[in-house]
């Protein structure tokens, strides 16, 4: 049976955003939610009858707002605002990440402060529904009275106007109403206004990124504990006693889990008394970095749920009698915490690189130079480090926090703005760049690995071990490399490591994952 969520009641949460948006659940509207957002537009309705003069409903916008518009203009106004803010440049956005900003409005519409009318909800909720979804381009937010021209974009098809992605193709949004027999809906007094003030473009970003975030940390933590093990890594940096004196969550979790991963390991327990007296820090280290990412992963996580479960328009309708122009619309709450997780994200992808350099470098016994026996004509992993250190140099460059620039715009009206919209894009290219550094490293840990064999680790690490193995074969000479890193990349992106990981622990009724998990839950 598919799960249901109740817009404006519930709490929504990024994993729950992100299970909306792929169909998994179903959001609907209760009858105290649709009073109040019928409750509101009587209030907008009464402000027209009135002649009173508020913001938005019967002003002009940003520096135009000592401008009185007539009430037979007032839905005229609305429709206007589409129109002329809908100016957004470059390539759309993933059709997932505009059905995302789509169940974030109506979340924030729901709340029943905005003034809305509810057959604009319903529209909308329609559209997602259906998978007729707005194009909206990359482009031309800065972040400040919300996401003015990617929100137009998103809601020009409500008025019949725009494009949206239909049936795995871009359409004119007119075509597709044809073909559902329906019209585009009339705006009423403050509507258009309410849809595009808001910070859904970056809250979109926002959401994308928790996921994603937490997959890829899952990820690093198991493809650096299958490297630990490949180069004879030393356990007691996970102790616990250890960890106890600088109790950090995410340094907690990290350190547990990998010990519990490791614990009884034939190839550990193998080399317990070398003469090796510390591992260099991309091994010892790995609660601390791993660490502080999750830490900053759990600051981001609650940050973007506030935002997602706030109303973010202007002006706030209280009652008929109280509105509210203030600035919740500016999206500098959610932009400072999109620049902390780049660098959060960025830090995973440095420590990975320097993990796939210490693979190559020959100095754990029976791990051969370059991961390969017979090299000198074969060059073995060598060139694999180029690709991460590029990788790496370019996520630094990334890293430079949007949120720390700010250009005057609306003839000075709006003249701090956040670039929290480039924050968020910004997020998203160095997951995605991260994913690919991880990706090399798991094709040199599980090359590390396979000299130690006839050795058994543990069950968990020996099946995620074997699963790689059954798409990407131990080599040892040089040949094309692309369609491994593509395997590599494919479990990685996928979240079949964790997912493996998951059933072996509950075969073997062991849980791997370390002290405090259910923080690191979506």
């Amino acid at each position: 049976m598919m799960k249901s969520f109740n817009y404006g009641q519930d709490i929504l949460s990024s994993a729950i955003a992100v299970s909306i948006a792929k169909g998994e659940t179903k959001g609907i509207l209760t009858e105290e939610v649709t009073t109040g957002i019928n409750r509101s537009a009587q209030y907008v309705q009464e402000i027209v009858d009135a002649g009173k003069v508020v913001y938005g409903i019967n002003t002009g916008f940003g520096p135009l707002c000592t401008s009185l518009i007539g009430a037979n203009d007032t839905k005229k106004l609305q429709e206007n605002i589409l129109k002329s803010h809908a100016v957004g440049v470059g390539e759309p956005i993933d059709a997932e990440l505009s059905k995302l900003m789509l169940i974030l409005k109506v979340q924030a519409l729901a709340k029943g402060y905005s003034g809305v009318q509810l057959t604009t909800v319903e529209r909308i909720i329609w559209h997602i529904e259906n998978d007729v979804i707005p194009v909206v381009p990359k482009q031309g937010s800065v972040g400040a009275s919300g996401d003015l021209a990617p929100l137009s974009h998103l809601f020009l098809p409500l008025i019949g106007l725009g494009k949206v992605w239909y049936q795995g193709k871009i359409s004119a949004t007119q075509d597709v109403l044809d073909q559902y027999g329906m019209e585009a809906i009339h705006l009423g007094a403050k509507e258009g206004l309410a849809l595009i003030n808001g910070t859904q473009f970056m809250a979109a970003h926002g959401v994308k990124a928790v996921v994603e975030m937490k997959r890829l940390m899952d990820n690093a933590d198991l493809i650096a504990t299958l490297m630990i093990e490949g180069l004879n890594g030393s356990i007691k940096p996970f102790f616990s006693e250890l960890h106890q004196l600088r109790p950090y969550k995410g340094n907690v979790f990290v350190a547990s889990t990998i010990f519990n991963l490791l614990k009884g390991s034939e190839v550990l327990e193998s080399h317990k008394n070398c003469s090796r007296v510390q591992d260099p820090y991309s091994l010892r280290c790995i609660p601390q970095v791993h660490g502080a990412s999750r830490n900053a992963w759990l600051h981001f996580k609650e940050i973007i749920e506030t935002e997602i479960n706030s109303v973010t328009d202007n002006p706030i309708i209280i009652n008929s009698k109280l509105t509210i122009s203030g600035g919740s619309f500016h999206g500098q709450p959610i932009a400072l915490p999109l620049d902390y997780a780049t660098l959060a994200v960025s830090e995973l992808g440095n420590i990975s690189d320097r993990r796939v350099y210490l693979s190559l470098e020959g100095e754990t016994n029976g791990v051969p130079k370059l991961l390969m026996k017979s090299t000198g004509l074969n060059s073995g992993f060598m060139i694999l480090q180029y690709s991460t250190a590029a990788i790496a140099s370019e996520n630094k460059g990334l890293c430079f926090p949007a949120s720390a620039d700010s250009i005057p715009t609306s003839l000075g009206q709006e003249d701090h703005v956040s670039m929290g919209s480039i924050s968020g894009r910004k997020l998203l290219q160095v997951l995605d760049n991260v994913d690919k550094i991880l990706s090399i490293e798991l094709l040199c840990a599980a090359q590390a690995k396979d000299y130690h064999q006839p050795l058994k680790s543990t069950a968990v690490i020996e099946a995620i071990h074997q699963h790689i193995r059954e798409s990407i074969p131990h080599i040892e000479e040089d040949q094309p490399m692309t369609d491994l890193l593509d395997a590599a990349l494919e479990l990685v992106k996928s979240g079949a490591l964790v997912e493996v990981a998951n059933k072996v622990a509950s075969q073997h009724g062991v849980e791997y994952l370390g002290t405090g998990a259910s923080y690191f839950e979506c």
